[in-house]
């Protein structure tokens, strides 16, 4: 199992520089190849520019770090072939939509995605539309994703003050927690008619998780591992 360790912090700061990542720029080739293999398997991949990040830094509840810029395509070939360079990571945020009633929302990833099948809260990777001059935004980030895969809105939930930041291997999951005013089920109902409105959402269906029981293979290590400490706190009820 891989080893987990979270970090619960008030503030961000992460600067974005220009920076050539050697593992990118020297695998090139292979990476092309790798991706057109994947586009031809899942033509509705995108090689968009996205962040990653390095030098991360926790002190004091901050967590600090640099993001730079590539391409969607070295992220895939990189994750895909086991980190070969674990001086980057991938740092994106989370929204752990909670119910009134205490059930936490997840989506299932569509069959199109890169991760189909998989179970997460409403994330992306993040990318230029994301940065304030020279910081990413990672708050607008999440509430951008969220609207984006739920159709829910700021409106629609309280997001916490803190992060929780979920590092497993080279990921750092940060974990905002967006506690809404309806139940799990009226949320459900809600979500799924708004993904049944779009012509290819990115979800493929909405799943209610309340308690250890409900944890499956399908939720990566890091949204398994935060939820157990919600379960451990008493939080949500069964």
């Amino acid at each position: 199992m891989t080893d987990v360790v979270i970090h619960r912090v008030t503030t961000l700061d992460l600067e974005v520089e220009r920076w050539d990542w050697p593992f990118a720029n020297q695998r090139r080739d292979e990476i092309a190849a790798h991706f057109a293999a994947q586009q031809h398997d899942k033509p509705g991949l995108w090689n968009g520019r996205i962040l990653l990040g390095r030098n991360a830094r926790f002190d004091n509840g901050q967590f600090s770090a640099s993001y730079f810029e590539t391409d969607f395509a070295s992220l895939l070939a990189w994750r895909d072939w086991g980190y070969p360079d674990r001086a980057v990571f991938n740092g994106f945020g989370m929204g752990a939509l909670r119910a009134a009633d205490g059930a936490f929302v997840l989506g299932e990833m569509g069959a199109h995605t890169a991760n189909a099948g998989r179970l997460y809260f409403p994330a992306g990777t993040p990318d230029l539309a994301d940065v304030s001059g020279h910081t990413l935004d990672l708050a607008a980030n999440v509430a951008r994703e969220v609207e984006e895969e739920t159709g829910l809105t700021p409106a629609d939930y309280r997001a916490s003050a803190h992060w929780d930041c979920v590092v497993t291997g080279a990921s750092v999951a940060l974990m905002r927690m967006l506690d809404a005013a309806e139940t799990g089920e009226v949320l459900q109902r809600r979500i799924e008619a708004n993904l049944a409105a779009q012509d290819e959402p990115e979800l493929a269906g909405v799943r209610l998780v309340r308690s250890r029981s409900d944890l499956t293979a399908a939720m990566p290590r890091f949204v398994t591992a935060f939820l157990e400490t919600q379960f451990s706190a008493g939080e949500p009820s069964s």
